[in-house]
């Protein structure tokens, strides 16, 4: 987290606040800590009295899954054990995000079933420490959790700009973005993979269980990181034709596209930076 503050103490009680606000929410959302509500959900099959930003996330989830014909959906946790290898009908059966209640009193799964946040969380974090950073007073300030929120200008009383990683040069970006008071999320084949050639990697199609093959990395630029994050995964399944129109629906919204041969789809809109 970089704020830039005219009062030194008051951002590092911003920066303290923010840092425990991301706290709480590993604690509601990790898959890795045994304890937190999602792996006690995804144990149990339900969970009690859920945490009102858990709700919040799946409702927005839930929403984006709809729009998107099902390219986004939280139920694909059960793919992971297999690693991009084509799923057989029983496990496949188990991917179906109609098949999560959730209330403000209670959070249901279908027997067997399994979520993963881990294509919404962290654009919620960023969002959730960029209103803590907010409500101290902050107006300049940019968060990394994972995805990236700006707010205001950088040192240079410029918009914040971000470097997008290259999907196939490790030290190397793609592009760079100008933030503008957006977030900034992607998604790419090249974060965790199965195979040497990106053809198997973390991102299923909810459909087939398979990993997508047209794209290898998809960035959006949305009004909050929440919405990037979970766009940025729909557009990955969706490609690149279904992706654009699909954005679309959602205002404020851009996005770069890079196919796996290196060409770039861009919208209109996308603020490269020089």
């Amino acid at each position: 987290m970089t704020v830039l503050h005219a009062d030194e103490s008051a951002a590092n009680a911003a920066l303290d606040a923010a840092f425990s606000e991301l706290e709480r929410i590993e604690s509601v959302m990790s898959l890795y800590r045994p304890e937190s509500q999602i792996s006690r959900l995804n144990r149990e099959g339900v969970l009690e009295t859920p945490d009102a930003s858990l709700v919040e996330v799946l409702r927005f989830a839930a929403e984006v899954a709809e729009k998107s014909g099902g390219a986004f959906d939280v139920t694909v946790q059960p793919l992971w054990e297999l690693k991009g290898v084509k799923p057989d009908a029983a496990m496949l059966a188990l991917v179906d995000w109609r098949k999560v209640e959730v209330e403000e009193t209670a959070i249901k799964l279908g027997s067997g079933m399994a979520i993963t946040l881990n294509g919404i969380a962290q654009g919620f974090a960023a969002d959730a420490a960029m209103r803590v950073m907010r409500a101290h007073g902050v107006e300049h300030a940019l968060i990394d959790a994972g995805e990236f929120s700006a707010r205001g200008n950088n040192a240079k009383n410029a918009p914040w700009r971000i470097g997008i990683q290259h999907p196939r040069e490790r030290d190397a970006f793609a592009a760079l973005a100008q933030l503008e008071n957006r977030c900034l999320a992607t998604s790419g084949d090249y974060e965790t993979a199965f195979s040497d050639d990106f053809s198997r990697h973390h991102i299923f199609d909810p459909h087939t269980g398979e990993s997508p093959g047209e794209l290898a990395s998809v960035s959006v630029l949305a009004p909050s990181a929440m919405a990037a994050d979970a766009l940025s995964t729909a557009l990955f399944v969706l490609g690149a034709k279904r992706g654009n129109d699909f954005l679309r629906d959602y205002p404020g919204t851009d996005a770069l596209l890079i196919l796996k041969d290196g060409h770039r789809v861009a919208t209109p809109g996308f603020p490269f930076a020089a």
